[in-house]
């Protein structure tokens, strides 16, 4: 930033009462004061908001990562047959062909009609 040391301030104060005389100085110092403080809190106001959203960009980077790699995985799952309508009515099919084969005698056994011996 700018280097301004006791003698840029003293040659500046000398320049400033030899212009303005000793009855303005006082209050154009206490207006350039204030001025310098509003300039500073502005500036420490937009560093601390700039900073804040680079922290909340660096944290939502891992989320948003996250949630593309859970999306990936929903559009995958979706396109396995298993999951898809057809495949529903084929499992069903399985499933009721599989217990009316359950509800009916097969070759291996006799209906109950075993003797025990």
């Amino acid at each position: 930033m700018f280097d301004v040391g006791f003698a840029e301030i003293f040659l500046l104060a000398i320049i400033g009462l030899l212009v303005l005389g000793p009855e303005r100085l006082p209050g154009v110092a206490r207006t350039l004061g204030a001025f310098i403080r509003k300039a500073r809190m502005s500036w420490i106001s937009l560093r601390n908001t700039i900073e804040s959203e680079m922290a909340e960009a660096d944290l939502s980077k891992p989320i948003k990562k996250a949630s593309e790699e859970l999306k990936q995985i929903g559009r995958e799952l979706s396109e396995t047959p298993v999951f898809k309508p057809e495949s529903k009515k084929a499992v069903q099919e399985v499933t009721d062909s599989a217990s009316a084969s359950a509800a009916q005698p097969g070759p291996e056994t006799d209906g109950g009609k075993s003797e025990n011996v």
